[in-house]
């Protein structure tokens, strides 16, 4: 018996494609989800903030070994309709831990997602993606084109 995976099936990609923009927001701009999601929305789990291992590898193949710790605040939530969400972030915010898991149960309710998507993820990736292009050019400005001058000693 096999598993579906985030890479064939599209409902996980795209959940998990939201959440990669979700970890990439600040405070501020999760803090819009407020107004979207429910007053009545329950905390299965409060925002709690730990310790994982940070595991790493010389040159991405070699032997793993443990880099150190990162510090990590998750949440999860319920909406009235049943929605369940989930919010791991780095970090010891734990309202941003716990707007992440709004963010999560509102896209898997699936009756605001193009609010979701218009008011909070398009603006996101709008700045990620202004991020992106800027750093691009900045990498850009210090490039250096080295080429080879051949010699004649014949």
């Amino acid at each position: 018996m096999t598993g579906t995976s985030a890479e064939t099936d599209p409902h996980k990609a795209a959940r998990r494609d939201v959440m990669t923009v979700v970890a990439a927001a600040t405070a501020q701009e999760l803090s819009r989800v407020r107004a979207l999601a429910p007053a009545e929305a329950v905390d299965l789990r409060a925002p709690e903030t730990g310790l994982v291992m940070v595991r790493g590898r010389m040159g991405g193949t070699g032997a793993p070994f443990n880099l150190g710790e990162a510090t990590v605040t998750r949440a999860a939530v319920r909406l009235p309709s049943g929605a369940v969400g989930f919010g791991h972030l780095l970090g010891r915010d734990r309202h941003r831990a716990r707007d992440a898991a709004l963010v999560d149960a509102l896209w898997v309710e699936g009756t605001r997602r193009d609010a979701l998507e218009a008011e909070i993820l398009a603006p996101i990736r709008r700045r990620l993606e202004g991020d992106h292009a800027r750093l691009e050019a900045e990498t850009a400005a210090t490039r250096v084109d080295f080429f080879t001058l051949v010699r004649g000693d014949d």
